[in-house]
């Protein structure tokens, strides 16, 4: 398998990205925070644009200068009310002491929150868990995240939001790359190699990387592969098409909670792949396409210790997620967009266990889902661009559950040329897995999806000619039918649709310019429950500052978390990281960089009995050409 060495980055210095603006005034309100440029084109469904909801996009340069391998670390820093559990150095896992549980204003875990890849949904189809490991930054060029229901668009599992994630093209004619290097604390090795071509409407991409580590504690050691390619045509300035495929093998070891009386001596290993075949239009007065994708993966488990021996079987598991989307937007007069689509997924998988001395198989589960569905969207702008309306609706039918509506509306006043207000009101769903319905003893084949309201309000204002960007969101969220295991019959549990919380909270981020070399950004979210989150801090502050000297760049940042939940703790803890890189004036050009986190070596864990580690540190070199 291609596993080509090298990096990833160069030092921090992006801010934030930006808040897209709506339908046609899309270039005029298009946020410009420092020197990322948001690009509005969309990978698939309605345009990103058109959404009442709190959308933001991280561009390729905030992900470039990151130095992370990973996507979810960008994401938690620069989306104010989201959250990721972390276990260790690297490495998130799929099985038990697992983490990278991602969490949108307190709504997240069992795949609450829907990460795509180019608009093809992600999950894991016979346990519902998310697959962190999988969304590594060598292969993105932008994510798009919707803070609320995004279930309009994209159906079920994107109840709590949803993260876009789109792939790379190759950017400039002739041959074009990056190759990355960088090494660090507990023997951990990161490399990524990254090759395109573009030819008048050729583009082709290759890319691979490969990361490893020891882990912060013994028995966590932990390796990923990831390769994707790309290839497109365009056969005209209106018609193009391609096709993408990625595959990503991982092997992470759980030693188990520190509270353990001996380690667990857990692993898992993954291998997932997803591929798809795209068609797309573009006109001046409609855009969209069709595509079709598949997405397949295998897990092989060793649990460990039961009963303080180990175990006699391995678990393995397979799932796929097929399905093809049909979508396309009109604007059949002057200042409205309608978007259509139809949706149709079949997903599912199954699991077996087998001994480790005979490898005798016995079956667990073998089951499918069928899900087709249908929804429309409309924007109206009024009043010379004063006022945009919006509203529309989703009818899903699954072979399981039967047919849900959901619906969606809100409106968009820009009182001033440099300010915006929202509203919006949506619905989110999700289907139960396949877990919750036919795996072991509180299985329910009764279940119905769980579903919740959304109401949030955002205010942003540009000040100083642009300069400095103020954002302020309100929201208040109702969820009902959740499910939970219950007792019933003397004692047996069940899983039953029968939980309901309600979250608020407030948003803030900054971002200001002060000169042509100093950059600043902040965010800070405040969530209030009615009940117990594992993983959702009351608190979230993150703060970086950015100095750019001409060849240099030199980053500080700051992140505090307060009234974080685990399983037994609450956390509270502030983290401080730094960065600093020299590009050299090559005719190629070299990036030597190194970074600090947690350089005050704060004590604190995410999951209950697995303690991050304290000040580590890294250094690497990136080459472009």
């Amino acid at each position: 398998m291609l596993r080509i060495k090298i990096l990833l980055l160069s030092a921090t210095m992006g801010a934030v990205a930006a808040i897209p603006a709506l339908a046609a005034s899309a270039d005029r309100d298009t946020t410009r925070m420092l020197d990322e440029v948001v690009v509005t084109e969309s990978a698939a469904k309605a345009p990103v644009p058109l959404l009442p909801l709190d959308v933001r996009i991280i561009g390729q340069k905030t992900i470039d200068n990151s130095t992370e391998s990973n996507l979810l670390p960008v994401l938690q820093n620069r989306v104010p009310g989201m959250f990721v559990t972390e276990r260790g150095l690297a490495g998130y896992g799929v099985s038990g002491g697992a983490a990278g549980a991602v969490s949108i204003r307190g709504v997240g875990g069992g795949n609450r929150v829907l990460f795509l890849i180019d608009g093809q949904p992600q999950w894991a189809g016979v346990f519902g868990h998310p697959l962190p490991d999988t969304y590594v930054t060598n292969d993105i060029q932008r994510v798009e995240v919707v803070s609320g229901p995004s279930s309009l668009l994209y159906g079920s599992g994107a109840m709590g939001g949803s993260v876009n994630l789109i792939t790379r093209r190759a950017d400039r004619d002739g041959f074009s790359g990056a190759l990355r290097s960088q090494a660090g604390s507990f023997a951990t090795q990161k490399y990524g190699l990254r090759a395109g071509y573009k030819r008048n409407s050729l583009r082709a991409l290759l890319a691979a990387s490969y990361e490893r580590t020891d882990g912060s504690r013994r028995g966590m050691e932990y390796w990923l592969a990831n390769q994707y390619a790309s290839l497109s045509y365009g056969f005209s300035k209106h018609w193009e098409a391609g096709a993408n495929v990625m595959v990503t093998e991982t092997k992470a070891d759980n030693p188990g909670s520190v509270y353990l009386p001996k380690p667990l001596g857990m692993w898992a290993e993954m291998l997932r792949t997803t591929a798809s075949l795209f068609v797309k239009n573009r006109y001046d007065i409609t855009s969209g396409g069709i595509q079709a994708y598949y997405n397949w993966g295998k897990h092989d488990i060793d649990d460990g210790l039961r009963n303080g021996k180990p175990c006699d079987y391995l678990f393995h598991s397979k799932d796929f997620n097929v399905g093809v989307t049909i979508y396309q937007t009109v604007k059949p007069w002057t200042g409205n967009d309608l978007s259509v689509g139809i949706d149709y997924k079949h997903w599912g998988g199954r699991a077996w266990n087998t001994t480790k001395t005979e490898g005798k198989g016995t079956e667990i589960v073998d089951k499918h889902v069928n899900e087709i569905g249908a929804y429309a969207m409309m924007q109206q702008v009024l009043l010379n661009d004063l006022l945009s309306l919006n509203a529309g609706a989703r009818f899903e039918h699954s072979s399981q559950f039967g047919n849900k509506w959901v619906p969606q509306a809100g409106f968009v006043l820009r009182p001033l040329r440099a300010s915006r207000l929202k509203f919006s009101y949506s619905r989110g769903f999700r289907s139960p897995n396949i877990r919750e319905l036919y795996m072991y003893g509180p299985r329910n084949a009764e279940l119905l999806p769980e579903s919740m309201d959304n109401y949030e309000a955002e205010l942003r204002q540009w000040l100083l000619g642009g300069r400095m960007n103020l954002g302020l969101a309100l929201y208040y969220i109702h969820g009902d039918n959740l499910i939970q295991q219950v007792t019933v019959n003397g004692g047996s549990p069940l899983n039953v649709n029968t939980g309901k919380f309600i979250n608020k909270g407030i948003e803030f981020d900054v971002s200001y310019s002060i000169d042509s070399r100093w950059t600043a950004t902040a965010n800070y979210a405040l969530l209030h429950t009615d009940a117990l989150i594992v993983g959702a801090p009351k608190h979230k502050l993150f703060g970086e500052i950015a100095f750019a000297p001409g060849r240099w760049q030199f980053s500080l940042d700051l992140t505090g978390i307060w009234g974080l939940h685990t399983e037994e703790t609450t956390e509270n803890y502030a983290l401080l990281n730094a960065r600093a890189s020299y590009t050299f004036p090559f005719r190629t050009p070299l990036t030597l960089f190194a970074k600090g986190e947690n350089l005050t070596a704060a004590r604190y864990q995410v999951n209950y009995g697995f303690p991050m580690p304290k000040a580590t540190v890294m250094a690497g070199l990136e080459l472009r050409f």
